[in-house]
């Protein structure tokens, strides 16, 4: 099994005749999947998403791939092709259409649908090129087809890439459910005609390959739903991603069958469920949805609403909820259903709002007491079962972190491919496919890039620490009003503190330490103020750890008396 190793030097320009795979996100982590393909001096895109931040990532909006490594060859992109619409896909290619507005961007109907929605926000009117499975395109060098699969959103779609190096089978997200709700399932015929044919680099979604056995069945998660809208006393409040259209398909057909009238809550789920509707992926019962003021006038037990926020997020609809500042006011009786999972490391911010509406009486019905979820991505046994028909040349798990990458890993050596054969590799990590073989050849820069509300790329790691440390050792603003002929205090500094333990006296001790180091500066001769506050700076952040252990942002200000 090949390994990335972090003493990789800067790849080489691509051998003739060889094709060029690089991840520059959503290998090692679980979001902001992007993987850049080069081939005869062209270069073709395959979904270019975000990465949400965790708590260490203070003030930061999404994360996006770094583009510095085709950056000055924005030209040779022939087109972006997005396997499906989730903002883990599609959510950075408005900044990518920023770099060079008539990339043409390739997906399914749906998938254009979305991202068209969300581009007219950044003013954006994108070349689109609308394909769908079964379908055989030529962008460049890069001969493309199109191939079902089956996900937690309608119309995903995996890619065969053909290219004068060999094929490329990338699978997207995707899951092998055999009764899905709209009967469109992953289309393991496709895989197997092209295992024939011969894949010489298989891309497979890792997301759940620590999971045994397979995914169940979307349609098992009925007879749950069923049960809430049946039973539940008042009002029902559904939570979900604003994208799982198959989700709230099966709750809206779960209410209308209990005579409940429905209504959408939440920006981003008024938006995707209308255009799912529009284009015939959502099918609405005549008459079950209604708006929210209608709703009000109706008895509560015909009540549903349906809103996003099922991560905790702290301005979605139901932590708003949670926290009393919601028009929806929880009460005794009401049921919220959590149709979602969790997302790795937003337990807590879950936890805290499920305990939240709980308190407010509402019962909370979520996947750790009923089976109201099941994922979107492949269990061990699917992709085994995949390794199996396609018998790949090469494999590269993608779409995960690293537990999940090297278990994906050990399912396809488990299936005979070649250990040497399976390669691991992490954002930025190039993999070249020459003569029939395919290698890592070395890595280009695939950073966090921050984007900071209209500032892309602005945020750095070390502003990044200076948030975490005003958050948690708060800042210390020093005023001190210097005499420039002698160099001394002319009266005593001035201490604003936030976020930092203090009263009046608790500075009284380091203001004889600064006369110190303003003594020791004009022995030396030094009067330059950016060097002065330096000093005044090392003094009191040396006297704040002393005395308080805490290491406060200290802000020397100095002032010409």
């Amino acid at each position: 099994m090949s390994h990335p190793h972090p003493e990789l030097s800067p790849a080489p320009s691509l051998p003739a005749g060889g094709l060029r795979v690089t991840p520059l996100g959503g290998l090692g982590e679980i979001g902001r999947n992007m993987t850049v393909f080069e081939h005869a001096g062209k270069l073709l895109v395959v979904d270019c998403g975000v990465l949400f931040p965790e708590e260490t990532q203070p003030g930061v909006d999404v994360i996006l791939p770094d583009f510095t490594s085709i950056r000055d060859r924005l030209d040779d992109i022939v087109g972006v092709v997005l396997t499906h619409g989730h903002e883990d896909h599609i959510g950075g290619v408005p900044y990518l259409l920023r770099e060079r507005r008539d990339i043409p961007v390739i997906g399914s109907k749906l998938t254009l649908a979305f991202l068209e929605a969300k581009l007219k926000e950044h003013h954006i009117r994108p070349v689109t090129v609308r394909v769908k499975e079964g379908q055989r395109k030529a962008f460049g060098p890069f001969d493309c087809e199109f191939v079902a699969v089956n996900h937690s959103i309608p119309d995903g779609l995996a890619v065969a890439i053909r290219t004068g190096a060999g094929m490329v089978l990338h699978t997207g997200d995707f899951k092998m459910d055999q009764f899905p709700l709209d009967d469109r399932i992953t289309d393991l015929r496709a895989f197997a005609r092209l295992g024939e044919e011969g894949v010489d680099l298989f891309l497979t979604d890792s997301t759940n390959a620590e999971v045994p056995g397979f995914t169940t069945s979307e349609r098992e998660l009925n007879p749950a739903i069923e049960q809430v809208m049946r039973t539940a006393p008042r009002r029902v409040i559904v939570s979900s991603f604003a994208s799982h259209v198959h989700r709230i398909q099966q709750v809206l057909d779960a209410a209308h069958q209990h005579g409940r009238k429905v209504a959408f809550v939440g920006r981003s789920m008024v938006r995707n469920m209308g255009i799912a509707r529009e284009l015939g992926y959502l099918k609405v019962p005549q008459g079950l949805l209604v708006s929210v003021k209608e709703l009000e006038k109706l008895p509560d037990h015909q009540v549903t609403l349906v809103c996003t926020g099922s991560q905790g997020e702290p301005m979605a609809a139901l932590s708003r909820m949670a926290n009393r500042d919601h028009m929806i006011r929880i009460g005794e009786g009401d049921t919220v259903l959590l149709a979602s999972s969790l997302i790795p490391g937003n337990e807590n911010a879950i936890y805290r709002v499920i305990n939240g509406l709980t308190r407010w009486g509402a019962h909370v019905v979520h996947k750790g007491n009923a089976k109201v979820h099941v994922s979107g991505h492949a269990s061990a046994g699917e992709l085994v079962y995949c390794y199996n028909i396609v018998k790949p040349r090469h494999v590269m798990p993608v779409h995960g972190e690293w537990k999940h990458l090297r278990a994906n890993a050990d399912l396809a050596i488990r299936t005979g491919v070649d250990p040497e054969r399976v390669l691991i590799a992490e954002d930025g990590v190039v993999v070249d496919l020459v003569d029939g073989r395919a290698s890592i050849a070395g890595k280009v820069p695939a950073g966090y890039v921050y984007v900071d509300g209209m500032e892309v790329g602005g945020a750095t790691e070390a502003s990044l620490k200076d948030r975490r440390v005003l958050a948690e050792e708060g800042v210390v603003t020093v005023v001190a009003i210097v005499d420039a002929d002698t160099g001394a205090l002319a009266e005593a500094p001035d201490f604003l503190a936030r976020g930092f333990e203090h009263d009046t006296a608790t500075f009284e001790p380091v203001i004889p330490l600064i006369e110190k180091t303003l003594a020791a500066a004009a022995e030396e001769g030094i009067g330059d103020h950016h060097q002065l506050e330096q000093r005044i700076a090392r003094a009191v952040a040396a006297w704040a750890f002393r005395s308080h252990r805490r290491k406060p942002l200290i802000i020397p200000v100095v002032i010409d008396a």
